[in-house]
């Protein structure tokens, strides 16, 4: 899981969700909106640490 977000920051935006995820921005938001990913709001953006992305697919995952 690492690999796949090696060649990013340690806190991303929506866009970059986006990418990594290979979702759309509705679904992005969704995610966001309803807590499965955390994240913090500063000012009108979403900033996401890349903490909470290995948190939610490590949650979601069926190879636990």
């Amino acid at each position: 899981m690492n690999n796949l977000t090696s060649d990013y920051p340690d806190i991303i935006d929506v866009k970059t969700l986006c990418s990594i995820l290979h979702i759309g921005r509705q679904k992005a938001y969704n995610l966001l909106r309803t807590n499965a990913i955390y994240s913090k709001k500063v000012g009108n953006a979403y900033r996401i640490p890349v903490s909470s992305l290995h948190d939610y697919i490590y949650d979601n995952s069926s190879c636990k």
